[in-house]
């Protein structure tokens, strides 16, 4: 016996094994994966033009969005409204900070890993990745992951033709 259930009985997930989940759940995952590399990219392309204050956070958010994206492979679905509110979080910051890349093209601002204007194109794309993980988790977590049925093990008949095994 596992998880308190009488002997033959097993417990399955009805709704994991539909096409929309399974792709429901690949769409949260690529883009918890897209997220998490834009941050990076835009956090080490940008470093020296920072200052280092905000790559703590910037570091943390991809973290936590590998996190998330690990625990949503593996069909944890308490995960998506926190990728939600995440996302939120990070759509207001990049637009908020996306145009100040933009007027880093003069002499006297300190020379970056990458190109100020495709740290700031970069910094836009993060916005409409964020619309679609919020759109794809709100999504999944309507879906029922976590929906549980308990049903009888299925019992082959015996080589014999009589009782089962």
């Amino acid at each position: 016996m596992s998880r308190g259930l009488p002997e033959g009985f097993v417990v399955v997930h009805p709704n994991r094994g539909k096409p929309v989940v399974r792709g429901t759940r690949a769409a949260v995952v690529l883009l918890l994966l897209v997220s998490a590399a834009l941050v990076l990219i835009v956090s080490v392309g940008g470093a020296s033009a920072q200052g280092g204050l905000l790559a703590p956070i910037q570091y943390l958010f991809a973290l936590v969005y590998l996190l998330i994206a690990y625990f949503a492979s593996r069909w944890r679905r308490g995960v998506l409204p926190v990728a939600s509110g995440l996302a939120v979080l990070l759509a207001i910051f990049a637009l908020v900070g996306g145009e100040s890349w933009f007027e880093r093209e003069h002499s006297y601002f300190p020379p970056m890993t990458l190109n100020a204007d495709l740290l700031g194109i970069l910094t836009f794309a993060i916005i409409p990745v964020q619309i679609l993980l919020i759109v794809f988790a709100m999504r999944g977590f309507n879906q029922g992951w976590n929906v549980e049925q308990e049903r009888p093990v299925a019992r082959r008949p015996s080589p014999i033709g009589g009782a089962a095994a």
